[in-house]
């Protein structure tokens, strides 16, 4: 693919070609002065600031505007923008965007906890919507088109309807049209967190995305399934409710104000590799993608679950949480997205024709990392699905910080106040919510990820079973 398709990595390319000399930030003097391995110090060449040719992110006029022009024509949207600090930041833009303090927001439940922090920083009310439980993927998945009706017409002063699609393990739902069409109806702004789904555009394989299903503002982690830099993400408005100059408004305040050029220019790289995406590279995809799943399933022990979404897949080992099987993966040299206590998430790599990946090998060590376990009863399923009805927080986020708090015990804590959210990350969906009263069903889920040796962030100490609540 030539550069001449990638404006910014041309600019880049002939900017280096000049052999400049730095007078100028940031420090590393591209990169002579760095001591970083080799390899990332010749990267350093490409870091650099808003030079003569270069362009700026914050005021676009050049080749940067150029490479978000492209970025919307492929995505067909009003206005696209890169963003350099992660789908987080998008989604702080678009709350800011769509609410003020005290406004009502509905928000899916299962989000993930960037959306949680913009509904603190925001000060706006959330009214939370619990998806269905997918017992397919044993997750939490889409929400239903019912119950979202129901909350507008409960909360007729709703200024935005917040939601996940895909899930992260790839569950999309068949009703996101009709919720949007509703919402629409009600001059009611349906925001996306579309973080899983940037390559949904590249072929009729894949999932519509929201933004092709009439949703205002859908953002996008383009790090995570097309090959962009850990961070780099696109934000896309298509809407008569929002503006695209108050997304940039609110961007040019969250956005670093020295963005990383890295981090733009694989952007545009990632752009352009999902725009030459031809149907003969979705062909090939999906073979590979097929003969790699039966290599799989000739692993005696091993379960393969499919999702909406072909570039994940679901392994489980009966009789083992997904935290134990990762485990003998990682051993193996395989590392996964994530566990949880049913199964290990892969995320495949969205591939051209031409372009070889090392499933043989991967087959080879997935099966030497199961091979020989002993057999097991089945994993109980001890999960409780998620409650589909409305939900609200009996504190606000800022009503928390006026408030004492002490560390209960799990068991001893229902009935009381969550003072901050409890994670398993990843995925970095709360189970439990600051500013949530505790339930059986929190403590028996809690439990259940305590036992399985699951990671958390938040208000919680895994080594003596506690959480931190509000003294009423």
């Amino acid at each position: 693919m030539s550069e001449q398709t990638k404006p910014l990595v041309q600019a880049l390319s002939q900017f280096k070609e000049k052999r400049p000399i730095s007078f100028h930030v940031p420090g590393h003097k591209n990169g002579l002065l760095s001591g970083l391995p080799e390899e990332l110090q010749s990267a350093l060449q490409y870091d650099m600031t808003e030079l003569e040719g270069l362009d700026d992110l914050h005021a676009p006029s050049g080749v940067i505007r150029e490479a978000e022009q492209r970025l919307s024509a492929l995505y067909q949207s009003d206005r696209s923008f890169f963003l350099v600090n992660g789908s987080t930041v998008g989604n702080l833009a678009m709350m800011y965007a769509a609410c003020k303090p005290g406004d009502t927001v509905i928000v899916q439940r299962n989000a993930h906890k960037s959306i949680f922090h913009a509904i603190e920083l925001t000060g706006a009310e959330p009214v939370f919507v619990s998806p269905t439980w997918d017992s397919h993927s044993n997750t939490p998945g889409a929400v239903r088109f019912a119950r979202v009706k129901e909350a507008i017409e409960a909360y007729p002063d709703t200024k935005a309807v917040v939601l996940t699609y895909p899930t992260y393990y790839g569950v999309t739902g068949s009703e996101l049209a009709d919720i949007i069409q509703f919402s629409h109806s009600k001059g009611i702004p349906v925001l996306v967190d579309e973080a899983h789904g940037a390559h949904f555009v590249t072929g009729d394989a894949f999932p519509p995305s929201a933004l092709e299903l009439g949703a205002d503002v859908v953002v996008h982690s383009a790090h995570k399934t097309l090959p962009a830099m850990t961070m780099a993400s696109f934000l896309h408005i298509r809407s008569t409710l929002i503006t695209p100059e108050r997304i940039a408004h609110y961007l040019g305040m969250l956005q670093s104000s020295s963005p990383s050029y890295l981090l733009m220019a694989s952007l545009d790289d990632a752009r352009a590799y999902a725009d030459y995406f031809t149907v003969e590279d979705q062909e090939d995809f999906l073979e590979k993608r097929l003969a790699f799943i039966d290599s799989l399933l000739a692993i005696p022990a091993l379960q393969i679950v499919e999702t909406d979404d072909p570039l994940k897949l679901l392994l489980r080992v009966k009789g083992y949480t997904g935290f134990e099987l990762l485990a003998r993966l990682e051993a193996e040299g395989i590392f996964a997205e994530l566990a949880d206590p049913f199964q290990v998430l892969f995320v495949l790599p969205l591939l051209k024709k031409g372009i070889e990946y090392p499933f043989s090998e991967s087959v080879q060590r997935i099966a030497a990392a199961v091979e020989g376990l002993p057999v097991k009863e089945e994993v109980a399923d001890e999960s409780i699905p998620m409650d589909e009805g409305l939900s609200t927080l009996t504190y606000l986020p800022q009503e928390l910080l006026e408030r004492d708090t002490e560390w209960r015990s799990i068991e001893e804590s229902v009935g009381r106040v969550a003072a901050a959210s409890i994670i398993p990350y990843p995925p970095g969906i709360p189970l439990l919510l600051g500013g949530e009263t505790v339930t059986e069903r929190h403590v028996a889920s809690l439990m259940q990820y305590l036992q399985m040796n699951a990671k958390f962030q938040g208000a919680i100490r895994a080594n003596d079973r506690r959480i931190q609540v509000i003294i009423d």
